[in-house]
């Protein structure tokens, strides 16, 4: 049955026999072509594996960096395949193109799995061309969208094949959609969310789709400094984007106005310059002198725990500092502590984007959390209340 207002699901699909064209985030890190983590690609394995339970053969496809239209051999997926292979147990054969004789080749064959060349390979795909999404529906008799990561971008992976094949949502993105809409349609209070990252513009949208929703914010990270400069603290040498101070004071006084709390860092790590083994030390925001804020400090560490500690329902994006070196990682690691807690307390709790998925790693704490999101930008444009391009052709082709 389809759910999360209206999306297909994988039961919606007439599967066995057929070939299913599977749209997934295969898109991992290498490293002289070696994988160095996979966890997308595991995230992709229950939906692969619900399809072949069913009898249906895969035709499966991804993007992986960013090649822009053309063909970087570094890029290609065959270490992708043969991981692939080993998580399922099964064998898979990696076309040595997307579309052309050697990817129809393998599909009209009695291959179980065929795994497509690197999508972005192909130029149309970005633009959305309508003569690839043809090709690429040539190859399967359903379609289905696992990719929650690209679900916010019109490719004609995500949105020309969906328009042509009966479609769902594979497991991962129908989790991925209903998750991150909890927070939106019904989050128990207190909300809580807690932001960090570099740019407070990668954030000002979301801030403020949730404050119609959230009972206070955490701000952290190098975006907490436009505020800081916007309430008239000293910030030193810290990362600032002055042309978007005037947003954030008005997006500080509609949360004035909805008694939403915003909460700021009082004290950071202050360093002489961002690299690891710099001079640095925990300051008050008025000692910070001309120094480099480059972690919260532990009295704001402390301070957005305690707030994390009553809610019931906390979203966090976004690490506190520069988390990878290890001197600038005390705050990052003392919020997902106290996410960790609440989560063991009975709170709803979903960490986004791909950096705070990255901290909990290098903290041994993926577990701290009810949801981990796969997604970074697709579930910041679904947190600023956008309805994203992939979901919209799934739900406009299930209305068919």
């Amino acid at each position: 049955m389809s759910g999360s207002d209206g999306l297909p699901q994988l039961d919606d699909l007439d599967i066995d026999g057929g070939r299913v064209l599977v749209r997934c985030d295969l898109n991992v890190p290498l490293d002289d072509g070696s994988i160095t983590d996979d966890l997308r690609i595991r995230a992709a394995v229950p939906t692969l594996q619900a399809i072949l339970d069913r009898g249906g053969n895969l035709v499966v496809c991804s993007h992986l960096g960013r090649p822009k239209g053309k063909v970087v051999e570094e890029l290609r997926l065959k270490p992708v395949g043969e991981h692939l292979a080993h998580l399922l147990d099964r064998e898979v054969a990696c076309s040595s193109d997307v579309v052309g004789e050697d990817s129809a080749k393998l599909c009209a064959s009695d291959a179980e799995i065929v795994l497509l060349e690197n999508l972005r390979f192909e130029p149309g795909e970005e633009k959305n061309e309508p003569e690839l999404a043809d090709r690429l529906a040539s190859l399967g008799n359903s379609y289905v969208n696992d990719a929650f990561g690209a679900a916010h971008r019109a490719h004609a992976s995500i949105v020309g094949v969906a328009e042509r094949l009966p479609a769902a949502a594979g497991l991962l993105l129908a989790d991925e959609v209903i998750k991150l809409e909890r927070l939106l349609d019904a989050p128990e209070q207190p909300f809580v969310a807690v932001l960090g990252g570099a740019k407070v513009s990668d954030k000002l949208d979301v801030i403020g789709n949730l404050l119609e929703r959230v009972d206070a914010i955490c701000i952290g990270g190098a975006m907490a400094f436009t505020l800081l400069v916007a309430r008239g603290r000293p910030v030193g040498r810290s990362l600032v984007e002055e042309d978007r101070i005037e947003s954030v004071k008005e997006v500080l006084e509609r949360a004035d106005a909805g008694a939403v709390d915003i909460h700021l860092p009082t004290d950071v790590v202050a360093a002489e310059s961002i690299e690891e083994g710099a001079a640095h030390g925990v300051a008050e925001l008025d000692e910070i002198g001309d120094r480099i804020g480059v972690d919260i400090g532990p009295a704001s560490a402390w301070a957005f725990s305690n707030v994390i500690s009553k809610a019931r329902t906390v979203l966090w994006n976004g690490p506190m500092g520069i988390f990878e070196i290890d001197d600038y990682a005390g705050g990052t690691k003392a919020v997902a502590q106290a996410v960790a807690k609440a989560t063991k307390a009975g709170a709803y709790t979903v960490a986004g984007g791909g950096d705070s998925a990255a901290a909990l790693k290098s903290f041994n704490m993926t577990d701290a959390v009810t949801h981990l999101s796969t997604g970074g930008g697709a579930s910041l444009e679904l947190l600023e209340g956008k309805e994203l391009p992939g979901i919209t052709a799934l739900r406009a082709g299930h209305r068919k």
